[in-house]
C-alpha cells in the first residue's frame, strides 16, 4: 500500500477544514518535518509518550528538544504539546521475553503497540478527529507495520487513523535540514537499552 498516497487522499478531502490531530511524536528530529507538513492541514497536539527511551536523562533530553522545536518553529496552525510521566517499567513489561529480538522484530512491534495504544486513548479523551505518528519517517522502520498497528489502536478507541509514510517526498532529508536549522539534539539510537546494547556491540 502507498501510505503517502493514502495520506494525500485524506488531505484532499479536508476541503479547507482544520481538524484536530493527535500526533504521537517519537523525537524532535522525526517530528520536525512531520509538524511542518501536517500543520498546514490540522490543529495539532504533539503527544510525547515514549517509555521505551532509556535512560531517563535521554528521555528528558529528547523531550526538551521537542519543546525547543515547537517553541521555535512558526506553524500555520496551532501546535500544542502534551506528554505523560516517564514510565519505563511499562515498556519493560510490554517487551518481556523479547529483549534479544533483532531490531525491527517482535520487540519493536510491541513497542509501537504500547505507544500507539496510549496515544489512541488520549486522542479519544481529547476528542481528536485523527491520530498519527512520526515513526514512519525513519528509513529503519517498517511503515506497513506501524500503520497496521496504528489502525488497530485507532479502531479500538473510535478514532480515525491518519496513514503516512513520512520518509517519502524527501521527508527524511528535510528533517535533517530542519534539525540543523533549529540546532536540535540528534540521537544515534531508537531509545531502548536493547537497541543501545546492539549498537555498542556493533561498534566493538
Amino acid at each position: 500500500m502507498n501510505y503517502q498516497l493514502a495520506l494525500e487522499q485524506v488531505l484532499n478531502r479536508l476541503d479547507g477544514q482544520k481538524p484536530k490531530l493527535l500526533l504521537h511524536c517519537c523525537c524532535a528530529v522525526c517530528s520536525s518535518y512531520v509538524l511542518e507538513y501536517l500543520s498546514q492541514y490540522f490543529q495539532i497536539t504533539a503527544f510525547f509518550y515514549n517509555p521505551n527511551i532509556f535512560p531517563s536523562a535521554e528521555y528528558e533530553r529528547r523531550k526538551q528538544a521537542l519543546l525547543q522545536l515547537i517553541s521555535s518553529a512558526d506553524y500555520p496552525n496551532p501546535v500544542d504539546y502534551l506528554d505523560m510521566d516517564y514510565a519505563h517499567e511499562e515498556f519493560l513489561s510490554a517487551v518481556q521475553g523479547l529483549e534479544k529480538e533483532p531490531e525491527g522484530g517482535g520487540r519493536c512491534t510491541c513497542c509501537f503497540t504500547l505507544r500507539l495504544d496510549r496515544a489512541a486513548q488520549v486522542a479519544q479523551q481529547q476528542k481528536a478527529d485523527y491520530l498519527c505518528t512520526t515513526l514512519t519517517i525513519s528509513p529503519h522502520k517498517n511503515a506497513a507495520v506501524i500503520n497496521a498497528v496504528g489502525q488497530r489502536c485507532a479502531d479500538r478507541y473510535g478514532v480515525q487513523w491518519l496513514p503516512g509514510d513520512f520518509k517519502k517526498k524527501d521527508g527524511f532529508r528535510r528533517a535533517g535540514q530542519l534539525t540543523a536549522a533549529y540546532g536540535l539534539y540528534r540521537q544515534n539510537y531508537c531509545g531502548c537499552e536493547f537497541a543501545m546494547s546492539h549498537l555498542t556491540g556493533a561498534q566493538q
